[in-house]
């Protein structure tokens, strides 16, 4: 099932205010946040990188 995409934005920043709101609430500081939110970006790059790297690995093996 497809989510419209102002609804998974609306539904995103909700999240972000939450979590937010409870890791400030249980003490971490604004850099602290920060370094997490580093840290998953830093994930979802890689998960996108491995995504986009792995057909072209399964092209190169055909080949081969």
């Amino acid at each position: 099932m497809m989510v419209p995409t102002a609804l998974d934005a609306k539904g995103t920043r909700i999240l972000a205010k939450s979590l937010f709101k409870e890791l400030r609430g249980s003490g971490y500081s604004a850099n602290q946040i920060l370094g997490l939110s580093t840290e998953l970006i830093d994930l979802v790059t890689q998960d996108l990188r491995d995504a986009s790297s792995a057909p072209q690995s399964d092209d190169k093996q055909a080949k081969a």
